[in-house]
């Protein structure tokens, strides 16, 4: 492609030799100066589609606003600056800004005040920078209007016809959207000249990069249904899509509780927070994100091996921009959907709409994730064997563990002990073999399930399972008064909350937030493990009282992850976290 020699060796140092169907066909069109509309799913490389021909033509020697790209949201606008950034990264001079609302003013309007040449923005602060006069436009040459669909599904119209409007006539506009709607078709005929229309036929998620599955849940069984599958997942990462903001905070917390290293992204988390988890994510810092659909808008994680609907989608669009997670530029990933009984038709209407027929599959019985427990356990065994050089003090602590036991029982301990697998008690209903009974009698014959949604039961067990409200290791404490009582919660138990007899070995340490500063035992486990390499199964019971907080930790930490967390804050403040002597 007739790209300048500085692009070309961006290019090549990353890699990119072969462009995708929409880049080879909107490239040419878009270095020739025309006008283009482009339809593609998200997944299939539009931000080089558009990006790459207009830093061709941007001038870097002149400090003015040359190109504006409007997205629906901040996370995709910070993604495609970036991305822009990158593939200008040989172009000496060239500058970049992204402003997005939910961010301060002061960085933004420095890097308008240095001279970006091209700007990256929502619609709403890229009116207010307008609208303040830090923005100028009249040195315009090129518009890109990046998820035109999403901006005009998320309420953006009437401010995307402003800054068109406002934007000069003699101009170069590329609209990129992932279905043609009237409403884009009329904004385009209004706004561009003469456009090009290219549409690629190519799913962000087709069948040979995403295999998609499905199993039929009870609502009230979905959180501890998750939880098995996050746990035989071997997904580097994985996104848990749920449909509103209060079920991100429950599913996000209930998977905390469960020892799972999770973390919730919606329009409720501060700007500065949502880009520190998206980045744990993508370092690997992350396991799980639950998230709902706009604030997953733009993410790009390449270790996102799994998609999980918890929540299905009502239409196919927003299923295949959730399944378009995983899977992305030729890697492979997998999509799951829980679908609730009364949820079928929904699904086969989705299965029409995408042409393609979702595999049921059943939820892993308890059972099975505890043999793919052992098995990985085993394997790492395995390797430590080979790689040889055991210390004789390790030899004498096992022969000293019981003389004259099976080895093979002894090792089998050894795994379901780093499995956290502990037997459970013999009072009250077995919870996986209710779960078990359940999913087995929804794949059987989806009205049982129906039926069993049906019944009536606490608001609290319907989002964390059958049992949950009824642990005998997380009864409230009684002793204080109202406003010194504590919400007790144990974190320590196995992952599927059965009561464990692991002894108490944990250091207690006391924090300095508690209920006045609204946190939860679910943000003060989030809080720690996303700050130090613990996990979720080494944080025992949680005392949260009114001034302060409790917590069990089965694990030294040294006095330099000591001093880190004590600035880390939770619900506003520092966790100000000291050894507890009970004074």
């Amino acid at each position: 492609m007739d790209l300048p020699d500085n692009i070309r060796a961006v290019l090549q140092d990353l890699e990119y030799d072969t462009p995708t169907d929409i880049q080879a066909s909107t490239i040419p069109a878009l270095l020739e100066g025309r006008d283009l509309v482009g339809v593609a799913q998200t997944g299939t490389g539009k931000t080089a589609a558009f990006g790459l021909p207009m830093l061709a033509g941007i001038d870097p020697a002149k400090s003015a606003v040359q190109a504006l790209v409007l997205t629906p949201t901040r996370e995709l606008a910070i993604q495609v600056a970036s991305a822009i950034e990158q593939f200008g990264g040989l172009t000496a001079g060239l500058r970049v800004a992204a402003v997005y609302g939910g961010a301060a003013y002061g960085p933004q309007l420095r890097d308008l005040a240095a001279g970006a040449q091209v700007v990256v923005g929502t619609p709403g602060r890229v009116i207010d920078h307008l609208e303040r006069g830090r923005l100028d436009l009249t040195e315009l040459r090129f518009l890109v209007l990046d998820e035109a669909d999403e901006m005009l599904r998320m309420g953006f119209a009437e401010d995307v016809e402003t800054i068109l409007s406002q934007a000069p006539t003699e101009r170069q506009t590329a609209l990129f959207s992932a279905t043609m709607p009237p409403a884009i078709r009329q904004t385009a005929g209004r706004h561009l000249r003469d456009p090009l229309h290219i549409s690629v036929a190519e799913r962000s998620a087709p069948p040979d990069a995403v295999e998609q599955f499905y199993a039929i849940v009870p609502f009230r069984y979905k959180v501890p249904a998750l939880a098995r599958l996050l746990a035989a997942t071997s997904a580097e990462a994985v996104i848990v899509f749920v449909r509103t903001r209060a079920d991100v905070d429950d599913v996000a917390q209930a998977l905390l509780e469960r020892g799972v290293n999770a973390a919730g992204l919606s329009g409720d988390v501060a700007q500065r927070e949502r880009e520190r988890i998206v980045e744990r994510l993508r370092q690997g810092q992350l396991d799980v994100l639950v998230a709902t659909d706009v604030a997953a808008r733009g993410l790009d994680v390449g270790r996102v091996g799994l998609v999980v609907n918890f929540d299905m989608p009502r239409q196919a669009e927003p299923y295949v921009h959730r399944i378009g997670r995983t899977g992305r530029a030729g890697r492979s990933g997998v999509a799951f959907t829980m679908v609730t009984p009364s949820e079928r038709g929904r699904l086969h209407a989705i299965e029409r709409e995408i042409g393609v027929a979702l595999k049921q599959q059943a939820i892993p019985t308890a059972s099975q994730i505890a043999e793919q427990l052992y098995a990985r356990v085993l394997a790492r065994v395995g390797k430590r064997l080979v790689a040889g050089l055991l210390s004789p003090a390790y030899r004498a602590v096992a022969e000293a563990i019981e003389a004259g036991a099976d080895p093979v029982a002894l090792a089998a301990a050894a795994a379901a002990l780093a499995a956290n697998d502990w037997p459970a008690t013999t009072t009250g209903p077995n919870q996986d073999d209710e779960l078990d009974e359940a999913l087995a009698a929804c794949a059987a014959d989806p009205r049982q399930g129906r039926k069993r949604s049906r019944e009536a039961i606490p608001a609290r067990q319907a989002k964390a399972g059958r049992g949950a409200a009824k642990r005998p290791h997380q009864t409230r404490l009684t002793a204080q008064p109202d406003d010194q009582r504590p919400t007790w919660h144990d974190n320590g138990g196995p992952r599927d909350g059965r009561p464990t007899n692991r002894p108490a070995v944990a250091q207690r340490y006391w924090i300095g937030v508690g209920h006045e500063h609204g946190v939860r035992p679910g943000a003060i486990v989030g809080a720690i493990t996303g700050e130090t390499k613990l996990r979720g199964t080494d944080l025992g019971r949680i005392e949260v009282f009114k001034h302060f907080s409790l917590v069990e930790i089965e694990a030294d930490l040294s006095r330099d992850t000591m001093r880190h967390l004590a600035k880390t804050r939770v619900a506003g403040r520092a966790l100000r976290i000291r050894p507890d002597f009970g004074g």
